[in-house]
């Protein structure tokens, strides 16, 4: 195992530079003066010019990426002018929150979608076979911020057993911080949940019609243990490796579902620097969300590997 994550270092490695390369000449493509941008319309000329030169916009671009990157590995990631305060400290608040609704809503994403697959293969009732085709089909066919609005409309407004929005820190108070990340961790992970169930699904029906569970069946084994021991290990490596795409989407969706319940996380931060066109947090947010998903996508690699030795040994 150790080997073979040494493989898969080296490409880890170059797609982060690449992602940051882009990522750096990208924002600087973007026509007009961010340094006038983040200084305001009122700034004098003298505010205008530290601002340049704390950014290091003089320099040639190379330089300037040059001297980013040396911040990013020595932690000095510097000011925001635009919203205010040290970027590290707002990337780390806001990262708190984006993984706690992310890890949330990964565990809707299991728990349905393993629900929504083993039910759906195994299933001999045609009304629960159909139940499930259509929450899976409506949760893939309605995005986020429908299905969002309606989760409010239904808990918050109709039922008034949950909160409409905002936050409250786990450490302060568990049962109530629940009761906020409900909603935006539910909302997020549906989509997920329901391409997880069909993949498993697949997978689960494609297991049981394997000779050798035929033959088993043949030899009077309980269908309960072909299925856990048989049927749904052989299943789970590529939904592991599906899982781990939806991480990602799970973290580019947690933008819109934080604006949707006013969660503020990373989402709202990046809203907040695009819109102010803060070089220094976007920049840095943006290269922090590839590493993560590089990160995911690695681990990912690592359990299917621990899955399937084949993929080790090749």
């Amino acid at each position: 195992m150790r080997s073979y994550l040494l493989r898969r270092l080296p490409s880890a490695l170059l797609v982060l530079f690449a992602a940051s390369f882009l990522i750096f000449t990208i924002l600087r493509l973007v026509p007009g003066d961010p340094a006038t941008s983040l200084a305001g319309p009122d700034a004098s000329p003298a505010t205008v010019a530290a601002i340049r030169d704390r950014l290091g916009l003089d320099a040639p671009l190379l330089s300037q990426y040059a001297h980013w990157i040396g911040s990013l590995l020595t932690g000095d990631l510097g000011p925001s002018y635009a919203i205010g305060g040290e970027v590290s400290d707002l990337i780390g608040d806001g990262l708190g929150a984006t993984t706690e609704l992310t890890l949330a809503a990964l565990l809707f994403v299991v728990a349905l979608g393993a629900a929504f697959g083993i039910l759906g293969a195994t299933s001999r009732s045609r009304w629960i076979s159909s139940a499930i085709r259509v929450t899976t089909t409506a949760a893939l066919a309605v995005p986020p911020f429908v299905s969002g609005v309606l989760l409010v409309v239904l808990f918050a407004v109709v039922l008034g057993v949950l909160p409409p929005g905002g936050r409250v820190a786990f450490l302060d108070a568990p049962d109530l911080a629940a009761q906020y990340l409900l909603l935006p961790a539910l909302c997020l992970a549906l989509p997920s949940a329901a391409v997880l169930g069909r993949y498993l699904k697949d997978g689960i029906e494609r297991a049981l019609a394997e000779d050798y569970i035929r033959t088993a069946t043949a030899a009077g084994i309980a269908p309960r243990r072909l299925l856990w021991r048989h049927a749904l290990p052989n299943a789970l490596p590529p939904v592991v490796t599906l899982l781990g795409m939806q991480t990602g989407h799970l973290l580019g969706g947690a933008v819109l579902v934080e604006a949707i319940f006013a969660w503020p996380g990373l989402g709202q931060l990046a809203e907040q620097g695009l819109q102010r066109r803060d070089y220094p947090v976007v920049q840095d947010l943006l290269l922090l969300l590839v590493a993560v998903f590089v990160v995911v996508q690695l681990l990912t690699d690592l359990v299917y590997a621990w899955l399937d030795p084949r993929i080790r040994w090749e």
